[in-house]
């Protein structure tokens, strides 16, 4: 597998404000409640890890809409896919407005990865030990399952066949599905107590979630045992006042970068005038990226 991913960062961003890209999240067996595009999916260990580095604010659950009534709980209206009464759910990382400029476009706002550099479009933690096997691993998954690759959608759209995605090959040693019998306690996860969900899932599904709806669902992955529905009570309230205690540049940025976005007129607005990032994310504490002229310089 051979990737050009530099000026790309279709993996990262909801690039369907400028055309081409497909509405997957809400198509297929599996359908989300809210509207974030490509989620990556977190293991129940990534999300502790995340926790632990202080980064409880940069975590975001999905749930899914259900598609047999038997295997569905309601709540706020929407009928949720369930284990029994338990929503199933997953945990990924906030996707914030960010002014980016795929693809060679003008700067524009759109959803982007909390740990996306918006100028560089480099990831902030890649080769760290917080990157998530699913980023690192992308899109070998989709190539041993024969499915179309984000690469190759924004080769469609904005490039030229063999642009982004150079070699085909399937790496080894890929992560397991996502979804699958697999997943339960490690991607997928069950929440143990629905009747405290009244409110939190109409604001998840409009993409309104507050701070206090995310921690709910972050604590049941902390808490969750591979191949189990159930969840350490312990463990959950331990990992949900980390999560409520966490103050990273994450969070701060995202709420600099919302308000500056809505001020704009929000996704697919022009970002022409959108504070430097250096002065949202990188002065709150965000690590730098190499650049792409230095990964360049390393090369053999």
């Amino acid at each position: 597998m051979d990737l050009n991913c530099e000026g790309c960062a279709g993996c990262c961003v909801d690039w369907r404000p400028l055309g081409g890209a497909p509405d997957h999240e809400r198509s297929g067996r599996y359908r989300a409640l809210d509207d974030t595009y490509n989620l990556v999916p977190l293991t129940r260990d990534e999300v502790r890890e995340f926790l632990e580095a202080g980064y409880g604010d940069a975590l975001v659950p999905r749930l899914f809409a259900a598609e047999d009534p038997d295997r569905a709980v309601t709540i706020d209206g929407h009928d949720v896919a369930a284990m029994g009464d338990r929503p199933l759910f997953l945990v990924g990382l906030r996707k914030p407005p960010k002014p980016v400029a795929p693809f060679g476009s003008d700067p524009v706002w759109l959803d982007a990865c909390a740990f996306l550099d918006p100028e560089t479009l480099q990831c902030r933690i890649h080769g760290e030990e917080l990157y998530p096997r699913t980023c690192a691993t992308y899109p070998g998954l989709n190539l041993e399952l024969d499915r179309e690759t984000e690469c190759e959608r924004v080769e469609r759209a904005h490039g030229e066949p063999g642009e982004r995605l150079r070699d085909r090959s399937v790496p080894e040693d890929l992560p397991p599905p996502a979804f699958g019998p697999q997943a339960l306690g490690s991607t997928v996860f069950a929440y143990p107590d629905p009747g405290t969900l009244e409110g939190v899932i109409a604001r998840l599904a409009a993409g309104e979630s507050t701070r206090e709806d995310r921690v709910l669902f972050v604590g049941a992955a902390a808490g969750s045992a591979p191949g189990m529905p159930e969840v350490n009570g312990d463990l959950a309230e331990e990992a949900r006042e980390l999560a409520l205690e966490a103050d990273s540049w994450i969070g701060r940025a995202a709420e600099g970068w919302a308000r500056a976005a809505e001020d704009a007129g929000g996704p697919g607005a022009p970002a022409t005038d959108a504070p430097a990032h250096g002065d949202v994310e990188e002065a709150r504490g965000a690590p730098e990226t190499p650049g792409w002229d230095a990964l360049r310089e390393e090369e053999p």
